[in-house]
Order: C-alpha cells, then sequence, then structure tokens
C-alpha cells in the first residue's frame, strides 16, 4: 500500500511522498486561479470548480478565497453554497450532502497529527473522513474536526467547535459543539428567533 492508499483509508501516511507533494501543487495552482477569478467569470467559475472537486452536483458555488489540499477527495450534493474564507483540509475524505450552506470562514479538518511529540516527530500524519449529511446550515466559524458526522436538518451555530456527531433535526452550538434542541415543525414559521414571516412562498 503507498502512501496515498494509506492516507486516503485513515491509515498514518507521510505527506510528501509517493506523488501527495506533487498533487497537492497541481491543486494549489487551479486554486490560485480560481480565487483570482474576476466576479463576472461565472462560467469558467463554473467550469473551475467542478475541476477541482472530486464530484459535485448541480448548482455549486464556492466564495473566493477557498483553500483545499486535493479537492479530489471532496464530494459535495446539488445546492451547495460556501461564502469566503472556506478551508477544507481533505487528506481524508469529505462527503457533503445535497442543500446545504456554510457561512464565511467554515473549516473542515479530516488532517491531523499524533499526541505524542515522538510519534508526531516522525512525520507520519492522518486523515479521517467528515460526513455532513442533507439540508445543514454551518454558521460562521465553525471548525469541524477530523472523524466527525453532521446529520441531516441539522444547524451548527456560530463559533462552534464541532468535535463529536451530531444526529439529525437538531440545533447544536459551542466549543465544543452541545445539542441546544430539536428543531421542530414550530421553526417552520419563523426566519429568525420569534420573529415569523410575513410571506407564504418559502415553504
Amino acid at each position: 500500500m503507498n502512501q496515498k492508499e494509506r492516507m486516503l483509508v485513515g491509515l498514518p501516511y507521510k505527506a510528501w511522498l509517493d506523488g501527495l507533494s506533487e498533487e497537492r501543487i497541481a491543486n494549489k495552482l487551479k486554486i490560485h486561479e480560481y480565487n483570482l477569478l474576476r466576479p463576472d467569470e461565472s462560467d469558467r467559475r463554473g467550469e473551475l470548480i467542478r475541476d477541482i472537486l472530486g464530484e459535485s452536483g448541480g448548482n455549486v458555488h464556492i466564495e473566493s478565497p477557498f483553500r483545499c489540499d486535493y479537492g479530489t477527495n471532496i464530494t459535495v450534493g446539488k445546492n451547495f453554497y460556501a461564502n469566503y474564507n472556506c478551508t477544507i483540509l481533505d487528506v481524508g475524505k469529505v462527503v457533503i450532502g445535497d442543500n446545504v450552506m456554510f457561512a464565511p470562514n467554515v473549516s473542515i479538518y479530516t488532517a491531523g497529527h499524533p499526541i505524542h511529540p515522538d510519534s508526531r516527530n516522525s512525520g507520519y500524519e492522518y486523515g479521517i473522513a467528515i460526513t455532513i449529511g442533507d439540508n445543514v446550515w454551518i454558521g460562521g466559524n465553525v471548525i469541524l474536526n477530523p472523524g466527525v458526522t453532521i446529520g441531516n436538518n441539522v444547524v451548527i451555530g456560530a463559533g462552534s467547535v464541532v468535535t463529536k456527531d451530531i444526529p439529525d433535526n437538531v440545533i447544536a452550538a459551542g466549543s465544543p459543539c452541545k445539542i441546544i434542541r430539536e428543531i421542530t415543525e414550530e421553526d417552520r414559521k419563523y426566519y429568525f428567533k420569534d420573529k415569523e414571516f410575513d410571506v407564504s412562498d418559502y415553504i
């Protein structure tokens, strides 16, 4: 098993061997071009982000600047939107469902290093997959740590550090991130806290 194969299955690996450095450089060149596109170059933006990502559904938009290690280890569903300064360390697989929104400064870290200094100084690191379900909204400055799964229909509050899995249909927030409450049918009529919709076409 080479170092890339080890990386993709969550085993300790060395990031400078077996062509991994070259893959990261090739992706950085694409990211560099993407981040320098003019705001009105929407066609090229769409082409390039589809080339950067491993798989993507329809209607995918990521604001510049955007950063990722490989890109090919990221799968996104349809109707994905990421606001400014999204960072995805995709040494492990990152799977994102349909209808997902990221606020600014969301960071997804599949990458990690051993705790013990001797192990860490050996040069070995790891990547553990992260999964985000459908209909998820992740607030500003949220960090997702290696190995977490975010369920469907979840809202993660701004500034949260997610260290454990979050189940379906909840609001969660904090550092470390914890469940605040379930999302219920009653929430449908509000757009912010206790402010009710004055329109009917949001359903």
